[in-house]
């Protein structure tokens, strides 16, 4: 394998799709992602508990207190920016208000002063069972137009990401994901960031 397709994968699964590849140098929570250090450009998926739209509810419930993540926001943002790449995160994920990225406005990228772009992107379109909205942040290269755009109404999605027992409707009839197949990214999706992460290889440090 040519060092100059090689990728990380940070803040992974050893049970999901980017562990075991010979492309993928990949960070778990054992390896500690934060301590990445190049050279390779990145796919970081920084935990969301702290930042998405459950994050009052975790606090409430366990009083964890919202955007404290041990740092783990922060560095797979640096890491991106540094080495290029791109950084998945829940739609209307609270970090990125408290880090000033762009917010995805409308199908297509975003431009950011900070030089980054940011988009809006459903993973269903890539194999989730359920919606799963998405914001990406991506740094290097001016990012490839061609991914999946559009946005799908909540009652249109095949089923609910949700381990919570929030209440829903009475006649509702989709399946519950349980969380490992909520938090699981498909194989497509994941070879789509690999793929906007190769393109930003000759960004540079920023």
């Amino acid at each position: 394998m040519s060092p100059d397709a090689v990728i990380a994968a940070l803040f992974v699964s050893q049970k999901g799709p980017y562990w075991g590849r010979s492309d993928i140098d990949a960070w778990d929570e054992l390896r500690d992602a934060r301590l990445y250090a190049g050279p390779y450009p990145v796919v970081a998926h920084p935990p969301c508990s702290r930042w998405c739209r459950l994050a009052g509810l975790v606090e409430a419930r366990w009083g964890h207190k919202r955007g404290e993540d041990g740092g783990c926001f922060a560095s797979a943002l640096h890491s991106v920016r540094t080495w290029g790449g791109v950084l998945e995160h829940p739609a209307y994920s609270d970090a990125w208000r408290a880090y000033d990225l762009p917010a995805p406005r409308g199908d297509g990228w975003q431009r950011g002063i900070c030089g980054g772009w940011s988009c809006h992107v459903e993973q269903s379109r890539y194999g989730h069972r359920a919606k799963k909205a998405t914001w990406l942040y991506y740094h290097g290269e001016a990012p490839s137009p061609s991914l999946r755009w559009g946005r799908t109404p909540d009652n249109q999605s095949q089923a609910l990401v949700s381990w919570c027992g929030n209440k829903t409707r009475s006649d509702e009839s989709r399946p519950r994901l349980g969380h490992a197949e909520a938090i699981h990214s498909p194989v497509e999706f994941a070879d789509m960031l690999i793929a906007l992460a190769r393109s930003a290889r000759n960004s540079g440090a920023a």
